[in-house]
């Protein structure tokens, strides 16, 4: 598999296919949102054949703190080791050495971050989060006056 960050390599549509409709975190995102977020992270696809077959992007200030978002391999190549790929490129990149905390959030591949030094947070107590659930989908211009 070959791993890239040239984001002119990017299906945008096969991203937001699967994130729009096949991901737990992301269902139902405008591909708007989707193109806005892929401009401002640093971005990997994973290419077999030539074919986009696996994704992640990483938010981040490139000095001291990162955020792995957004993973996915196709479900038709997965349990072929692209995710170890994918991971192993990105854990590697060099705009991403030195951080003093690289973050992310998992419900189902804890097994596959922990080979990366990936824990469960120290100091769990110091975490703070602001979740919008609505956040994904633009308001209608009727709910924006609503809400002004």
């Amino acid at each position: 598999m070959l791993i890239s960050t040239d984001k002119s390599l990017l299906n945008l549509e096969e991203i937001h296919r699967f994130l729009s409709t096949q991901s737990t975190w992301a269902r139902g995102i405008p591909r708007e949102t989707v193109e806005r977020a892929i401009a401002h992270s640093l971005c990997f696809g994973g290419y077999l054949e030539g074919r986009q077959i696996a994704f992640a992007r990483v938010i981040s200030d490139l000095a001291t703190f990162a955020n792995l978002v957004d993973v996915f391999v196709l479900p038709e190549h997965r349990g072929r080791g692209y995710s170890t790929l994918l991971m192993d490129a990105i854990v590697a990149h060099p705009d991403l050495q030195g951080l003093r905390r690289f973050t992310l959030a998992t419900s189902d591949a804890h097994g596959l971050y922990a080979r990366y030094g990936f824990t469960a947070p120290s100091k769990p107590g110091t975490l703070m989060e602001r979740t919008i659930p609505t956040s994904i989908n633009r308001l209608e211009p009727d709910n924006a006056t609503r809400l002004s």
